[in-house]
């Protein structure tokens, strides 16, 4: 057993690394990977812009400079099988390396490049060519049609292997899309437009009158493209999912269009000076809200960070143009092209309750106003399985469509922590939820708001009635979430996330994940005893290696061998820690705690890994994801073993290093 002063030194040391990533205005930004993916697509769109745009000399000199410096980047990239991965931390995949190829066709640098291309293309077919691209996408066509209508201007592919998207459905209500049971996720509307025409103008259809009513529906469905398009000109803020729009407006004879043109600004903006683009500008909501929930794990007083007035800022006012999400939710970014969803809202509420501490009544009033729409927002999105999803309440044909048990337990976890802790009307009433929660009484004290959009302080407080209708909300929400949860769990114990991923293996799943955020949720619920809480725990003990690592394992033929990665370690050991009084996890919980410590004593807490999984599967890691989760483990384990204990106790001997 190891001296808790150790653990506590270590958590000083992240924590103070992670209020040094602070930005001037108190809120953190973090650094999302360069991506290979979101490089070639944004070649790719350049590229055919300088080819069909009618441009001034110097715009077209600064786009050529633009396109040389990412196909370089990109040759410098290649792995060594010959393809290429979503990050340098990435292992080749299909789609990516159909992508480089087109870009450098595209750009024209195919003879400069030549071996390089050679060696991509060889990649591509031992992987299946075009069907190996739908084979990695299945029925989601969300990205396996962008990828070949890149790939088709390009030269790489036959018109005819592009499906046409039905782009004259989004001449629809929104309030219909879900049922519609279009080929695309909810997020991807403006590819179903764009994309959808330029293969209609590409390969119209034989049959003059289909030719004729998709012909009448492309003004329409640009005016809507036009309508969604944020204020930064970027769609999601994503550079792939905007590159796609620029380049098919552009391949159909439109680059002068406003969505086209307002599209490659955001590209030119976006690229970075080594010549790469990342996946989004950044994801800094959801890294302020990661950093205050674990700095206020750890204990700290988080009132004084100065983020508050900016985290109630990013909060969605309006309803928002592409899903039709209400107001009330938060996005991933303060930048213009979020949009509200499950797991930033969640996380923005759990900040918001740590937030609250020794503020004057007209702040705690604002506060209680966001936490009120937040929460009706958060409520309104539950999926009928009990679940929740990530944008769009009941769209549930395509996988990042559905209900998550990530989302699910963030969700959970939220609810609880206003409806447990805070009276927002001074009025409360105590219940007992029941056999979903075996027996835990909590006390629900919220007062509800008027039935409008979006509350002003004053509004937040309103008849015992309308709070009391919330109340019976909340409750049957939570039955639902935990059954939902119990329902998803796999026969070995753990659950399996929708955001974030495993490459080393064979499923790309991440189960350490998963199963952390939800047995974390049982933990605030009070159900660590619960009988899924404890299997979850004794699988995630079962993966500890030998050295206290979890994840990058792989026994798994062709996908190489990853080390543990510091995100999973500290996930895994604080869901350990909440279950620490079974002496059946101490072995793992030790080994990890030492593992975690060590990390941070050597300055390997600030390692990354490739483990974040965006839209339609593109890999990503985040600069602070490993410091937030190491702060946020180890502040949990810190107040669970003071100065002067073991750590934990009653646990066997280990090796301190050094």
């Amino acid at each position: 057993m190891f001296d808790a002063q150790r653990l506590h030194r270590a958590y000083d040391i992240a924590r103070d690394d992670l209020l040094a990533e602070r930005a001037p205005e108190g809120h953190w930004v973090g650094e999302l990977s360069s991506s290979a993916l979101s490089t070639s697509t944004a070649v790719s769109a350049t590229a055919l812009v300088r080819q069909y745009a009618d441009l001034p000399p110097q715009r077209r000199e600064s786009i050529d400079r633009l396109i040389e410096a990412g196909v370089s980047w990109l040759a410098r990239r290649q792995n060594a099988d010959g393809g290429w991965g979503d990050t340098d931390k990435s292992l080749s995949n299909v789609a990516t390396t159909m992508l480089a190829c087109a870009a450098f066709h595209l750009s024209g640098a195919a003879e400069q490049h030549g071996a390089v291309l050679q060696r991509g293309l060889g990649y591509v077919e031992r992987a299946g060519g075009i069907a190996g691209i739908r084979r990695r996408y299945g029925k989601d066509e969300t990205f396996s049609v962008p990828i070949l209508t890149n790939a088709a201007l390009a030269g790489l592919a036959d018109w005819s292997e592009v499906v046409p998207l039905p782009f004259e459905l989004a001449c629809f209500p929104q309030a219909v899309w879900g049922v519609l049971r279009l080929p695309v996720v909810s997020y991807a509307i403006p590819a179903l437009v764009a994309i959808g025409q330029a293969r209609f103008f590409r390969r119209p259809p034989k049959n003059p009158m289909v030719r004729w009513l998709r012909r009448r529906a492309v003004p329409a469905t640009l005016e809507i493209l036009q309508r969604m398009q944020p204020a930064s000109g970027g769609f999601l803020e994503a550079t792939p999912l905007t590159s796609f729009v620029v380049m098919s407006l552009t391949g159909s004879g439109r680059a002068d269009h406003p969505v086209a043109k307002r599209g490659l600004d955001f590209l030119l903006r976006s690229v970075r000076p080594d010549g790469s683009w990342p996946i989004d500008t950044n994801l800094a909501t959801w890294a302020t809200t990661l950093a205050v929930n674990a700095l206020s794990s750890g204990g700290e007083d988080v009132s004084g960070l100065g983020c508050l007035d900016w985290l109630l800022a990013c909060q969605h006012r309006d309803r928002h143009p592409m899903t039709g999400a209400a107001a009330g939710g938060w996005g991933w970014t303060d930048v213009s092209g979020a949009v509200p969803d499950v797991d930033d809202t969640s996380g923005a509420l759990l900040a918001l309750a740590a937030l609250r501490r020794a503020r004057p009544s007209d702040v705690l009033a604002r506060i209680e106003a966001a936490a009120s729409a937040g929460l009706r927002w958060l409520l309104g999105l539950q999926n009928r399985d009990g679940g929740w999803p990530t944008f769009c309440l009941g769209w549930g044909t395509m996988p990042f469509d559905r209900s998550g048990v990530d989302l699910t337990a963030h969700a959970l976890r939220a609810l609880h922590a206003w409806f447990h802790d805070v009276s927002l009307s001074g009025g409360e009433t105590g219940w007992t939820v029941g056999n979903a929660l075996r027996g835990v009484p909590l006390k629900w004290r919220f007062g509800g708001t008027p039935r409008r959009a979006f509350p002003t302080a004053d509004s937040a407080r309103t008849t015992q009635g309308c709070f009391d209708h919330l109340a019976r909300r909340a409750r049957r929400a939570i039955r639902r979430g935990l059954r939902y949860l119990q329902r998803q769990q796999r026969s070995d114990g753990s659950w399996v996330p929708l955001w974030f991923g495993n490459q080393y293996r064979e499923d790309e799943e991440n189960p350490i994940y998963g199963t952390a955020r939800v047995v974390l949720a049982h933990r605030d619920l009070g159900l660590i005893d619960s009988e899924p809480a404890r299997r979850g725990l004794a699988w995630l003990a079962a993966q500890c290696d030998a050295d206290g690592g979890w994840g990058g394992r792989s026994g798994d033929a062709g996908r190489g061998y990853g080390e543990p990665s510091v995100e999973e370690t500290a996930l895994a050991v604080e869901a350990l820690v909440a279950g620490a009084n079974d002496p059946s996890l101490e072995a793992a919980l030790t080994r990890g705690l030492d593992r975690l410590i060590r990390a941070t004593e050597t300055g390997r807490h600030r390692e990354t890994a490739a483990i974040g999984l965006y839209f339609a599967r593109l890999w990503y890691y985040e600069r602070l994801y490993p410091i937030v989760f190491a702060v946020s483990a180890l502040g949990r384990a810190m107040h669970r073993w003071p100065p002067g204990t073991s750590c934990p106790p009653h646990s066997p001997p280990i090796e301190e290093a050094g």
